[in-house]
């Protein structure tokens, strides 16, 4: 059984146009907080990033952002960083990526734009090279992700994922479903990876 001891959390620096999705990053946050688990995210204090840390926030729970100098003030404002538990500044987004890679337990990837599909598919990536078996999770809130999830279906069916038992990232359709299913994935796979390759990518 491993110890989930934080949740990484990629999602949209801006709201999107159904309002179910900042109302799920918030619900998400509580979520996390009220299992006594950490945040760990892109710093951002807008959009759908902003609601999860002020979910995780209003219920007393800590709440580490990682970004880079170039986005502080795009993505989040001086203020509203000044409330995080713990706020990390990096050089670039390679750097800020590996952190959250080694500050976190799982992943969770609400709706979001390109940035957040690179790095959910990157750490599906790492998962497929056995370099980790953190647990990955799609949050299908209102089906967002089912493009996606029907994409690698297809990706497999066409025979260019020949290791998806590497890759098997949850589906999970509501928001205050996630936690728990994370917490039940770690109690039944290691999570252990190889660090020195990771440190080399």
């Amino acid at each position: 059984m491993n110890k989930i001891r934080s949740i990484c959390v990629y999602c949209g620096s801006s709201p999107g146009l159904n309002p179910l999705y900042k109302q799920s990053g918030k619900l998400l946050g509580r979520s996390i907080a009220e299992h006594g688990l950490e945040l760990v995210y892109g710093g951002g204090t807008k959009g759908i990033m902003g609601a999860v840390a002020d979910g995780v926030m209003s219920a007393g729970g800590k709440v580490t952002g990682i970004i880079p100098k170039f986005l502080m003030n795009k993505e989040a404002t001086e203020h509203a960083l000044g409330q995080l538990n713990e706020l990390i500044v990096t050089e670039d987004m390679h750097q800020r990526k590996h952190l959250m890679f080694q500050r976190s337990d799982a992943f969770v990837t609400l709706p979001g734009g390109i940035g957040t599909v690179e790095e959910i598919v990157e750490m599906m990536t790492w998962a497929q090279l056995g370099h980790h078996r953190k647990p990955m999770v799609f949050a299908n809130i209102n089906g967002f992700w089912d493009p996606m999830i029907a994409l690698l279906d297809h990706m497999k069916a066409e025979g260019f994922i020949h290791t998806s038992h590497l890759v098997k990232p949850l589906i999970v359709d509501r928001a205050e479903d996630i936690v728990p299913a994370i917490l039940d994935a770690a109690a039944t796979r290691p999570s252990e990876g190889d660090e020195a390759v990771i440190e080399r990518m």
